[in-house]
């Protein structure tokens, strides 16, 4: 991939997680809860953190998009619901990356009107300067600058997800 410059190598990636998953591990104590993973880009993430924290989880996905190439369209499509129910559970939602916030926002009511016993959010990446809507963002991996990622799960058209550090396109 052209102009792609390393943001985080993946030692500092992995230390970070670990530091995820200890601080979910405090808020759970006691509690089994249903992660649900957004696909495909937050897969990497999940594997990773679970792997990491001691809480007992069970495991759902969902697909949802609002990326064509490197822009967001602001339409959210539900490509993949939960296979289970989520009532009367504790859900953490795993998010490779938040900036507008929509579609974060969009899947949180979702489970909500699932009847969800809570609903929590768990981002890799959180580009805050992008933010459009209010979004609760319980646990944060690195907050980073405006930038297009690519790596560690983050793809431009499905290419680059496989890389084991997260980089950029330097323009």
């Amino acid at each position: 991939m052209e102009n792609l410059k390393v943001m985080y190598e993946e030692k500092e990636i992995q230390e970070r997680i670990k530091e995820v998953a200890e601080e979910i591990d405090k808020d759970y104590v006691g509690k089994d809860i249903v992660v649900v993973s957004v696909l495909k880009g937050a897969i990497f993430f999940t594997v990773d953190l679970v792997k990491k924290m001691k809480t007992p989880i069970e495991l759902e996905t969902v697909q949802v998009s609002s990326y064509q190439g490197t822009e967001s369209t602001g339409k959210i499509n539900m490509k993949k619901d939960l296979d289970n129910s989520i009532e009367g559970r504790d859900v953490l939602i795993v998010e490779d990356i938040v900036d507008t916030g929509h579609t974060l926002k969009f899947l949180k009511e979702y489970l909500i009107s699932k009847k969800a016993k809570s609903v929590k959010i768990a981002v890799f990446m959180d580009k805050k300067e992008r933010r459009q809507v209010d979004v609760d963002i319980d646990y944060t991996g690195f907050v980073i600058p405006n930038k297009f990622v690519v790596g560690y799960g983050f793809d431009v058209d499905e290419k680059g997800r496989n890389l084991p550090y997260v980089g950029y396109i330097d323009n």
